[in-house]
């Protein structure tokens, strides 16, 4: 589940992409807590696929509720970092995300690489669709999982949706949670 503020109005529309620079994932479930969908004055809940699909949109774990899994992910930042030796906190990865992840107006930031370097993880577009990139194949992606993978040349550049910094944090030998259909 993800979290970017209180993106609805009172008819529980969304109204904007965004409110806060911190796009995190949360779990499912923590500590008994429970939540009204869209509740009035509450920050709207997003639901993803998986790991990688919150990855792609340039979400990170949360550090309250994913506790562990942000520490695996700021650890594969750090190693992924030019500068090591430097505090790396939610603010500062944060802050990198954000602009890497979105355009002033709510579009999405991408990129452009040749698929072979991507590492697994990584979502790209491939024939106006969103593919992830897992065990050397494309997966389309749709909401309910994903489709039989395709095959596409590695010679010919691809618009990258995954943020720069995550697919170098993946790089770093972090790997996402990918959905079922995808192991197969």
């Amino acid at each position: 589940m993800g979290n970017r503020g209180i993106l609805h109005d009172d008819e529980k529309r969304i109204v904007v992409p965004w409110r806060l620079k911190r796009w995190i994932t949360c779990a499912l479930s923590f500590r008994g807590r429970k939540r009204q969908v869209f509740a009035p004055h509450r920050y709207s809940e997003l639901f993803f696929l998986d790991e990688a699909t919150s990855f792609a949109a340039g979400h990170r774990p949360c550090a309250e509720c994913r506790r562990e899994r942000y520490e695996e992910f700021r650890a594969a930042w750090i190693a992924a970092s030019s500068n090591r030796a430097a505090k790396v906190g939610a603010d500062d990865m944060d802050t990198v995300l954000h602009a890497e992840r979105a355009l002033h107006g709510g579009a999405k930031k991408v990129w452009r690489t040749h698929p072979a370097s991507l590492p697994p993880g990584t979502f790209i577009e491939h024939g106006d669709r969103a593919h992830l990139f897992w065990s050397g194949r494309l997966w389309p992606w749709t909401f309910a999982g994903y489709e039989d993978p395709v095959s596409t040349s590695t010679a010919a550049a691809v618009t990258v949706l995954t943020p720069q910094s995550i697919v170098r944090v993946f790089e770093s030998g972090f790997t996402p949670q990918v959905h079922r259909s995808a192991l197969g």
